[in-house]
């Protein structure tokens, strides 16, 4: 939990940031990085893309806590003299894409495992977390479909299902958005369901894949998780909490964490 305090007090310095979709996929992005990737990273056979680029908060403060990023990194976090923005960028350390632009992290993951696989020759595997958002982009289809055709059982995606996009709940906005499972196992890709905020289970998941082929993880998550006045609530896609939230944040999280 102590990930989570973190992000909220960074947002008490900034006037914005994206608190609420960096807690739906906190603990997938933890499991990739203390549990599934191999080495430290920046210095790993394996590879992490946060295709959704405005999840960053919860690549950057796991980043902080395993030394790659300073703590002054962080508090200059959207800052004019920082280097740390409000998406991820190529050449800070441990960021290996710039990442943001909904539908591109697909792409950039797909070809580096070609790469890796067939051009390589290695066993490096390239770890993707995407968005419901970013699954209403036609590249991330295509790159599904181009995915298995090119035999890249070395891409493992995760899937942050929040179930909501900046503006609302998907199954609103979006009602043929489902069934996801199904239509990503047409293009032959291997899929597992779990709840996306247990980290064993994601673990496990992950393990216990068959291979062969392109893997999807849908973790079910909730937006905003561990603070009840985020948690499904599309205004904090992108706003900070005042004083008050603040505190009451950090009460909340005290709870859950007890």
């Amino acid at each position: 939990m102590g990930y989570r305090r973190r992000v909220l007090e960074i947002s008490q310095q900034v006037q914005a940031l994206h608190a609420a979709g960096a807690f739906s996929c906190l603990e997938m992005v933890d499991v990739i990085y203390n549990g599934l990737m191999r080495g430290a990273a920046g210095n790993s056979p394996d590879t992490f893309l946060m295709s959704k680029g405005h999840g960053c908060m919860a690549q950057y403060v796991i980043l902080e806590d395993l030394g790659i990023l300073s703590r002054q990194d962080l508090d200059l976090y959207c800052k004019p003299d920082g280097r740390l923005g409000c998406h991820p960028d190529y050449g800070v350390p441990g960021i290996e894409a710039s990442t943001g632009s909904l539908g591109h992290g697909m792409g950039l993951a797909t070809g580096m495992a070609y790469t890796e696989r067939h051009v390589n020759k290695g066993d490096g595997l390239i770890f993707t977390v995407l968005s419901d958002g970013e699954l209403q982009e036609g590249s991330t289809w295509e790159c599904m479909m181009m995915a298995a055709n090119l035999e890249v059982d070395n891409l493992i995606c995760f899937l942050d299902h929040n179930g909501m996009q900046s503006f609302g709940n998907t199954a609103e906005t979006h009602p043929r958005f489902y069934p996801i499972r199904e239509k990503v196992e047409a293009f032959n890709w291997e899929v597992a369901e779990v709840n996306g905020h247990d980290g064993a289970a994601v673990f496990d998941a992950v393990a216990a894949r068959k291979g062969g082929r392109p893997f999807l993880l849908i973790g079910n998550t909730v937006k905003g998780r561990g603070v009840s006045y985020m948690e499904g609530g599309a205004i904090w896609h992108y706003r900070s909490p005042n004083s008050e939230e603040y505190k009451q944040a950090l009460d909340e999280l005290v709870e859950i964490s007890s």
